[in-house]
């Protein structure tokens, strides 16, 4: 199954929340695994159910709200900061979600997500504000995220906003590289460059 990214258009889930670190995103018990798969069961874990019982899920947290669904997640400030575990974009990928939106990442995790696949998309304060207001709306309102042009389009209003990204990360995003199957693709340039300096 291709890890490409190029447009996604979906509707979303809103977690206007700041300030989100990595042990709220998958909890530190549940990091005993080494394989990918499976963390997201325990996505948003404290957060989703009472008491480490799948069968008490918590009304009021909005992945628990049936009417918002969606492959792009979109969360308040400073998502992803504390601790540096690769595990919040695991569990944030094995979910469903192949996009994030906010308006400020913390480094590492804005790398780990870019590494697994998960692709950050980092708009304005403002923007991200009118987004979270068109799903208090309508949560069927949907957003189209274009890695090819760079930009973000809230598709009710039209409205729309560039983001940026690393030029390598696009490359390996666009054609569901890692770094190694980046390498295998310039196998031939890097070939060529080694016949010359011999």
């Amino acid at each position: 199954m291709s890890k490409a990214i190029s447009t996604i258009q979906s509707s979303f889930v809103p977690l206007n929340i700041e300030n989100v670190d990595t042990d709220q995103i998958i909890p530190a018990r549940f990091l005993k695994a080494t394989s990918r798969d499976g963390f997201g069961k325990n996505l948003f874990r404290d957060w989703r159910y009472s008491n480490d019982d799948e069968n008490q899920p918590k009304e009021d947290f909005i992945l628990n709200n049936p009417s918002y669904t969606g492959k792009i997640l979109v969360a308040g400030k400073n998502f992803g900061c504390g601790s540096s575990r690769e595990h919040a974009a695991w569990a944030i990928k094995d979910y469903g979600f192949d996009v994030v939106i906010s308006s400020f990442y913390a480094d590492i995790f804005k790398s780990n997500a870019l590494n697994n696949f998960l692709l950050p998309v980092q708009v304005s304060e403002g923007f991200l504000q009118k987004i979270f207001k068109a799903a208090a709306i309508d949560s069927s309102k949907e957003l189209n995220v274009d890695l090819r042009q760079q930009t973000v389009t809230l598709l009710s209003t039209g409205e729309q906003e560039k983001f940026d990204i690393n030029v390598y990360k696009k490359t390996c995003l666009l054609n569901g590289y890692d770094d190694i199957d980046y390498l295998l693709s310039i196998r031939n340039e890097i070939e060529e460059f080694e016949a010359q300096k011999s």
